[in-house]
């Protein structure tokens, strides 16, 4: 017979506690807040969330509101933030103070912002996400460019958006321009200027060879093309949004991955595994 002591039985019972707040954590609805919960995006997550399995909507915050006193209140798992870019990190940093997990889909924050959100979540062994875009069929069609990007000596990006976007270009055109030529490494993709240019910008900005052209009018949402050209050939890659409810999957989805694993990623891509090496 082996005799156990108070103290192993006070830590066995610890430790029997823990784990079962842990297997609550995982079968519980996630709590889930959204800061710009009245914008284009944010509203209609916020509808989405109120009937999606696994998530429970606490609500949501508006410029203005007293974002601390909200996530102390709620107390969310997570904070999804569709705001502005000068309201993002505040907001997520916000949200890593207190343990809640950042799912930042706004677009314009600096590679210098986001390595100061990567680091508060290491710190507080938290997980997080920042994506330029959440819709699936977007982040597919950046992958399947990549893979096209060795092959085609010029490729030129149009990316069509709703006409009160306030950035451009977009995040997600500027990020596949950056990733196109970034897989050309030492052969960088030619770009061809106009000898003569009779109107200033005409043959858009450029990336690393790569041209990128933005379209803003009532109608889009958020659409992309990708055109890639040799002689006697182009190539077309292109990737519709007819509503944004195209964004909630690929929220959810991020959601449930960061609240389950402290883990930053930068983009829906490589949370998906769809990075290339």
């Amino acid at each position: 017979m082996v005799a156990i002591g108070a103290g192993e039985t006070a830590a066995a019972g610890a430790a029997a506690h823990v784990a079962t707040d842990a297997s609550k954590l995982m079968t519980e609805p996630i709590k889930v807040a959204v800061a710009g919960y009245r914008g284009k995006v944010g509203s209609v997550l916020a509808t989405a969330f109120q009937s999606e399995p696994g998530i429970d909507f606490v609500g949501g915050v508006a410029h203005g509101d007293d974002l601390a006193a909200f996530l102390h209140d709620k107390r969310p798992r997570a904070l999804v933030d569709f705001t502005r870019p000068g309201e993002a990190l505040h907001n997520a940093l916000a949200a890593v103070a207190v343990g809640a997990s950042p799912v930042v889909g706004t677009t314009g924050l600096s590679s210098s912002d986001v390595d100061k959100l990567e680091t508060a979540c290491h710190e507080k062994h938290v997980g997080g996400i920042v994506a330029p875009n959440f819709a699936i069929g977007a982040v597919l069609m950046m992958h399947l460019a990549d893979i096209a990007a060795p092959l085609f000596d010029a490729v030129e990006i149009i990316e069509m958006h709703y006409a009160t976007k306030l950035d451009a270009p977009s995040g997600t055109a500027l990020s596949t321009a950056r990733r196109l030529a970034a897989r050309r490494k030492d052969k960088p993709f030619a770009h061809r200027k106009a000898e003569k240019e009779t109107l200033s910008g005409t043959r858009g900005g450029e990336e690393g060879g790569v041209a990128v052209h933005s379209i803003r009018l009532p109608g889009f949402v958020a659409d992309q093309e990708v055109i890639f050209g040799l002689p006697g050939q182009t190539l077309t890659i292109a990737h519709r949004t007819t509503s944004r409810e195209a964004y909630v999957p690929g929220v959810v989805l991020a959601i449930k991955r960061v609240t389950g694993e402290p883990r930053f990623y930068r983009g829906l891509d490589e949370l998906l595994g769809l990075r290339l090496g």
